[in-house]
Formats: structure tokens, C-alpha cells, sequence
């Protein structure tokens, strides 16, 4: 039986689609390098005419691959049964959420055609995925694994390794570091 592995999807697979949309709207030019918290729109102040104006966007139609995604997922999904496990809430908004579910599930169909679309999971809370190894740019969201993958992004850049240490958390700063961790040194993670 093959090992389960849970993907988070919004900075972890794709990156660049909410910024982008951010920059647009405001005629800025943020980078990831000006948010040091997981918010990104807490730099917006017009917040309702944002929310508006995402709903109108589709933030895939401007977001990128994060390089190695898709050759190291494909190769996983050959040794592991890979969830996509994604939130869609936005906490400003949480009952107007809705259309994000349209625009994750097609994105992924689109351009991760040998994912099985029965293991695509839309969920705020992780933790009740069961699951063996789960890949996330959240602490929080890695509870429940056996195996706990920090993916490093903008906002968890700054958590120390003797922090992830005491979680008993691996960090990834790329997806090769998590092909060396899944493909190549398996050894630990098969017992």
C-alpha cells in the first residue's frame, strides 16, 4: 500500500497569483520580500473594493509553477497516493469564499493532469486529513503526519530550525529538497 501524501497548493505548488492581483489593484509594486506575515492583503487599505475586484480576477490566470512542482509531483505521485489538501477561505471574507473552489479545482485539472481528481480536498483545518506525509507552508497545517514538511515561503522563513527541531518538522526550501527527502533518502519515511 502506498504511502499518502498531502500538497498544499497556495504557495507551496503555485505561488505569485495574489500578489500579482495585489500590485494590479493598487498600482504597486510589492515583492514577497515587503510582507513578513502570512496576510498579504493586510498592506491593502480599500479591502472591501480589493475583495471586490479579486472576485471579478481569476488569480491563477497569474500565478506560476514554483520550479520542480511539476516534474517532482508527477514523479511522487508514482511512488505515493498524493491529496491536494487547500484551503479556499479568506479570513476577511470567509462566507464569500466560495469562488476560489472553481478556480483551484480547474487550475489543478489543467496543469496536473495526472492527479487524481477524487484527491483534490478543499478544507480549512488540516489536521483531519490522515495522512502520512503532509507538505505545507503553515506549521499548523502539518499536524496529524507522521512525516511534517515545512515548505519555506515568504512568512516562514524567519521560524528557526531549532523551532521546526522541536516539532519534529523537516524544512524545504525548494522542491528538490523535497524530491532528496521523498525520492532519495526514503529510508526513514518507509517504515
Amino acid at each position: 500500500m502506498k504511502k499518502r501524501i498531502m500538497i498544499d497548493m497556495d504557495d507551496v505548488i503555485t505561488k505569485g497569483g495574489f500578489l500579482y492581483l495585489i500590485n494590479d489593484f493598487q498600482n504597486t509594486d510589492y515583492t514577497e520580500k515587503d510582507f513578513d506575515t502570512y496576510y498579504m492583503q493586510d498592506k491593502i487599505n480599500d479591502k472591501k473594493g480589493f475583495y471586490k475586484y479579486l472576485k471579478a480576477h481569476n488569480m491563477y490566470d497569474y500565478c506560476n509553477i514554483i520550479d520542480g512542482a511539476y516534474d517532482i509531483i508527477k514523479k511522487l505521485n508514482e511512488k505515493y497516493e498524493i491529496f491536494i489538501g487547500t484551503s479556499y477561505i479568506i479570513h476577511d471574507i470567509i462566507n464569500d469564499t466560495d469562488f476560489l473552489l472553481n478556480q483551484k479545482y480547474k487550475y489543478l485539472i489543467k496543469n496536473f493532469p495526472f492527479l487524481d481528481p477524487n484527491n483534490i480536498v478543499f478544507l480549512g483545518n488540516k489536521s483531519v486529513l490522515n495522512v502520512d506525509i503532509k507538505i505545507d507552508d503553515r506549521i499548523d497545517n502539518l499536524n496529524g503526519a507522521k512525516t511534517k514538511i515545512l515548505f519555506t515561503a515568504y512568512h516562514n522563513k524567519n521560524i528557526s530550525d531549532e523551532t521546526l527541531e522541536k516539532e519534529g518538522i523537516k524544512r524545504a526550501n525548494s522542491w528538490y529538497d523535497i524530491e532528496k527527502l521523498l525520492l532519495i533518502e526514503r529510508n526513514d519515511l518507509n517504515e
